[in-house]
């Protein structure tokens, strides 16, 4: 038989821990225990996040306390050689010291903390990796060799959810994987490192509890249920990463038969003894909730039908994770373990063991009341109630165990503690937390309910923001000084997010179509605003509030001076930048019937104005995006990319077709195949479809596509102009949009560029036929294109011929007036040479940027 008699770990025997080393190392669990605890309840007094608790309690806590364990298991139980204690020392102390790294980088936004500390950590994963693998080589009993491959596995899980930790922290991710790595973090650390220790553990710390033997076919057990767990964890990440839900779902099917297989063994030991002590509870609770809450995973995602629904569905599981598996598994095994370290003897021994079960039946019933409370979705105040019992569940133990370690640690040695004869075990604990639960629900409730019923005034200014695509929109808004601004935050995204302003206000953590109110109150100077879950500021979730000292007085845009009316104040004449080269209007001719063509999404900084370069929405890097061209039955075919930040879509005025799945949002990363066929002859827009139509067109996202009417003849010269409204400013800002919605561009332009062809003419010849295709992109204003000193014996508008050379009467136009997303041509041919302005007939838009000239020449011999 290959099981041993019994293995007495609760004994101050062989298997005791060594030296004033395991106390130190203990008292710091314990501590980054209380911290937790107090920063779970505090963290918003004390202008911190909330994760800051939940790492404070995985990256502090638990990974002390697996670390010590598991190095004092392997050694003691595989009767390895034990490392020297100062290496042992110097390891807890980095360790430390980087978990304090990471998570003052992360809170502070300094990436390059966050990525020391993240590295720091993946060093002692890789060193303790090692440390297992050596001790595996030179161990002397073989039959707790599964101790080294859990923990060995647990410490290569650690070591890779150090490392998407660091690409979440320091915002090397992008928006499209940031989602994908965050779920695979949660899972490499909470399944892995933590899941794969704990399970690993109880194999032999379960019978420990119960005081029996080692079940019959444990060790078999051990043997199958790692490389379950293992494929389970790398399918559950490996399915994340590559957005496949059936691998992900499958994942944690076989995860939790992974589960299944480990506990088998220990639910037979319950037969020869049941659970008495706080430590057997904790552990029997906390590996329940650890398959309940892989198999809601499951469940949930399985029932979402969609990968993209992976950061809401954890989301929702996490407070299982953490505070029924981790948090109860943690405080079950060191109920167990700290009197092994602190105890010199049975009396000492079996007296810190009461003291530190008190009140272990009231505690127990909080954590586990608590987890239903906290993972449901329940109307407020139960959430913050079901905090509440799990820190006062947790909270009372840190203190008792806090008062019994500290002293030994300070002083060496064990102070004088009430024996058993002499202790009550609920004697004043349990008052003590009925006392602290009800101050805690008076406290919470009121402001509960004060948060939930929060209003507006009608003296408020609200602006709408809304999150996705790690994007807060619009990033920047401007109101007068003395304003009071409330912020409707709306998260549009499916993984979490809230929003923290500068000034301490912030909103509860919001899912996907959740909404909340921000009162900011009244701004009297710039402030900034993030969204505050982990790594969420550094990947750019980020918005800044401004104020305009001089629109308060005046209630006008004042932006450089002028009337926002009547232009902004550009200085056409100016020169542009240095390196600047002028949109390219010439028209190139219809060539084969199959046109492809892969469009990509790009933010780029353009020359708007002379001199004057600001950031654009653009389709292919230019706005307006390329020209497509074709004859009355060609087929297009565009492969839509996004490479931008936010959501975008597209949709083509020269095809005919349902709307819903071409024209859809893609997020960025995402593609589509845009197909159709061109019936009918005309001057089409395309331009984005996402909402609002008018930000996204206004800030560049617009192109046209010519379609040739039948026998239409080939001409000596032949371009093509995009007429459109220039808007300054960032987009989404409060000034940008007030400005789209009232009609007052900054000024107007062909081709992007206001006045562009002053300072680059096209060019012509004499005598020679020149056609000039336009399309108005708008979004808002009509547009009359005439050029000065010439006529035009040709036009052609919406798909009909408004004029033709071969017609009978000798007429013929002076302007081609298009209204928006309208298009068409002109033709004419210039009788001398000169220079020939053309321009936007109404003045308002000429003079603000649409003119521009021709040079003509004579032609060549």
């Amino acid at each position: 038989m290959d099981e041993t008699p019994r293995i007495e770990l609760a004994s101050p025997t062989a298997t005791r821990p060594r030296g004033p080393l395991f106390v130190w190392a203990n008292a710091v669990v314990l501590c980054w225990l209380a911290v937790a605890v107090v920063l779970s309840a505090a963290h918003d007094v004390l202008g911190l996040p909330g994760w800051v608790a939940l790492h404070a309690l995985l990256l502090g806590a638990v990974t002390n306390a697996i670390l010590i364990w598991s190095e004092h298991f392997v050694v003691t139980l595989c009767r390895a050689p034990a490392p020297p204690a100062r290496r042992v020392a110097a390891g807890l102390t980095a360790l430390n010291l980087f978990v304090v790294t990471v998570l003052a980088g992360v809170t502070t936004d300094v990436a390059v903390m966050t990525g020391a500390g993240a590295a720091g950590i993946c060093v002692i994963a890789t060193v303790h990796t090692v440390f297992l693998v050596r001790t595996h080589r030179k161990a002397l009993q073989r039959r707790f060799g599964h101790l080294i491959g859990f923990y060995a596995s647990a410490s290569v899980a650690l070591l890779a959810g150090a490392v998407t930790g660091a690409a979440l922290g320091t915002g090397a991710a992008t928006p499209v994987w940031y989602s994908r790595l965050w779920g695979a973090h949660v899972h490499l650390t909470l399944l892995g490192w933590v899941g794969f220790a704990v399970l690993g553990t109880l194999f032999t710390l379960w019978p420990t509890t119960l005081g029996t033997r080692i079940a019959d076919g444990t060790a078999s057990a051990t043997r199958r249920a790692l490389p379950v767990l293992a494929v389970g964890l790398a399918l559950v990440v490996g399915g994340i990463l590559a957005a496949r839900q059936w691998l992900t779902v499958a994942g944690l099917a076989c995860y939790a038969a992974g589960v299944t297989v480990a506990v088998i063994p220990l639910v037979r030991a319950l037969a020869t003894r049941r659970p008495r002590g706080p430590a057997a509870w904790m552990l029997a609770a906390g590996t329940g909730w650890l398959g309940v809450a892989v198999l809601i995973e499951a469940v949930r995602l399985l029932v979402a039908g969609s990968i993209d629904a992976v950061p809401d569905v954890v989301g929702a599981v996490v407070p299982v994770f953490v505070l029924g598996f981790t948090a109860q598994v943690l405080v079950g095994a060191l109920t167990q373990l700290l009197p092994v370290v602190l105890g010199r003897g049975p009396v000492e021994h079996e007296s810190l063991s009461v003291a530190m079960a008190r009140g272990w039946q009231v505690r127990v019933l909080l954590t586990n009341l608590a987890v239903p409370l906290v993972a449901g979705d329940w109307p407020r105040p139960l959430p913050l109630i079901g905090w509440a019992f799990g820190a006062l569940g947790i909270g009372t133990f840190v203190v008792l165990a806090l008062r019994a370690t500290i002293p030994v640690a300070l002083r060496g040695a064990v102070t004088t503690v009430r024996g058993p004869d002499r202790v009550s075990p609920a004697a004043g604990t349990t008052t003590g937390i009925t006392a602290g639960l009800a101050v805690v629900v008076l406290v919470v409730a009121p402001v509960t309910g004060e948060r939930a019923h929060t209003t507006v005034s009608d003296t408020a200014h609200t602006v709408e923001v809304t999150m996705s695509a790690m994007r807060i929109r619009p990033s920047t808004v401007e109101v007068p000084a003395g304003t009071r601004l409330v912020l409707r935050v709306i998260n549009q995204d499916s993984m979490p997010h809230d929003l923290r302003a500068d000034g301490g206000q912030r909103t509860p953590r919001l899912r996907q179509g959740e909404t909340a109110l921000l009162d900011l109150g009244e701004i009297r100077g710039d402030h900034q605003a993030w969204c505050d879950v982990a790594g969420h500021r550094a990947a750019g979730m980020t918005m800044t509030i401004r104020t305009d000292p001089a629109t308060a007085d005046t209630g006008q845009d004042h932006r450089a001076g002028h009337d926002p009316g009547t232009g902004n104040g550009l200085d056409l004449g100016a020169t542009p930048s240095p390196g600047w080269t002028p949109h390219d209007a010439r028209l190139a001719p219809p060539t084969g019937t199959v046109h492809r063509i892969e469009l990509h999404v790009t933010d780029q900084d353009l020359e708007v104005a002379p001199g004057v370069r600001e950031r654009r929405w653009t389709f292919g890097r230019t706005a307006p995006g390329p020209a497509l061209r074709g004859r009355v039955g060609d087929r297009f075919e565009i492969t839509l990319v996004n490479d931008a930040a936010l959501g975008h879509g597209i949709d083509f005025h020269a095809g005919a077709l349902a709307p819903d799945q071409p024209m859809r949002t893609i997020e960025p990363g995402e593609r589509l195949v845009y197909r159709f066929t061109a019936h009918r002859a005309g001057a089409w827009l395309y331009h984005c479809s996402t909402m609002p139509m008018s930000q996204h067109i206004a800030n560049g996202m617009y192109g046209a596509v010519v379609i040739d009417p039948p026998g239409l003849p080939a001409v000596d010269h032949e371009y093509l102009l995009v007429s459109s409204q220039l808007y300054l400013g960032a987009p989404g800002s409060d000034r940008h949009v007030a400005k789209i919605h009232t009609g007052r561009p900054d000024g107007w332009a062909f081709n992007g560029m206001a006045a562009q062809y002053d300072h680059a003419p096209l060019t012509a010849h004499t005598g020679r036929r020149v056609r000039i295709w336009l399309v108005n992109a708008g979004p808002g204003d009509a547009t009359a294109f005439h050029v000065v000193g010439a006529q035009f014996d040709t036009a052609y508008k919406e798909g009909s011929w408004l004029l033709r050379p071969d017609a009978p009467a000798a007429g013929g136009a002076q302007v081609l007036d298009l209204a928006p997303a309208q298009g068409g041509f002109v033709e004419l041919s210039f009788p001398e040479a000169g220079h020939y302005p053309f321009v936007d007939h109404d003045m308002r838009h000429a003079e603000n940027g649409a003119h521009g000239r021709f040079t003509v020449t004579e032609p060549p011999q």
